[in-house]
């Protein structure tokens, strides 16, 4: 008789695409909509950053059963922290808390990729990358998720102005910001079919956050 193996996952990968950059007094991210598995589109609109407190917010993409569960358990930790010490976390403080709950998970890990965007407290723009596993480091920019591939070296060559000779090193405006992370995930949509349906651009500043929503593909 042939020999049959039987598999079983605990983990799928939900697509999905996040982003932040951080200027010199505020910071954008960005995240399109869809929610997919395979070749099926589960929903359309499904956003992948959401505001934790009023000057940071969490960008969180991968196995959508783990974002849930990982967000729920912020969701605690930060009325923890509230009510134990009467404020709301700092975007630093809210850093380290989530690598300390990611690496408390190192044996079997949340299967997401996590971005902190937001204002640290000198006022300046601030973005923290993660592994899976809750290693972490702050940077200017970053994106995670199934088109980071396409979209980390055209960030590098845009805000970091790598690989370009004889350029201004002007960092550039919010505005041009914006317009740039509309324009990228109208561009990845294009070659992921894990990325679409709509992105979500939100900027964070000392006088809170704002968010819009453009159309991408819907194919």
């Amino acid at each position: 008789h042939p020999t049959i193996e039987h598999r079983f996952s605990p983990y799928a990968m939900n697509g999905g695409t996040v982003l932040a950059i951080a200027g010199e007094d505020f910071a954008v991210v960005g995240c399109d909509t869809r929610l997919s598995e395979g070749y099926s589109i589960l929903s359309r609109d499904v956003t992948k950053f959401r505001s934790v407190t009023d000057k940071c917010m969490h960008g969180c993409v991968g196995f959508h059963g783990d974002v849930i569960t990982l967000t729920k358990m912020i969701d605690s930790k930060l009325k923890q922290y509230k009510h134990t010490h009467g404020k709301a976390m700092s975007c630093e403080a809210l850093a380290q808390m989530l690598s300390s709950t990611l690496y408390y998970r190192r044996f079997f890990p949340y299967y997401t990729y996590n971005i902190i965007a937001g204002m640290d407290n000198q006022g300046k723009g601030c973005v923290y990358s993660y592994d899976p596993v809750g290693s972490y480091e702050r940077l200017q920019y970053r994106v995670g998720g199934s088109a980071s591939a396409i979209i980390q070296p055209l960030l590098d060559n845009q805000i970091a102005y790598k690989n370009q000779s004889n350029v201004d090193p002007t960092p550039k405006t919010r505005d041009q910001i914006k317009n740039m992370v509309r324009d990228i995930f109208a561009a990845a949509s294009e070659r992921d079919i894990y990325t679409g349906d709509e992105v979500e651009i939100s900027v964070i500043d000392a006088s809170g956050t704002s968010t819009q929503r453009f159309k991408l593909r819907s194919d």
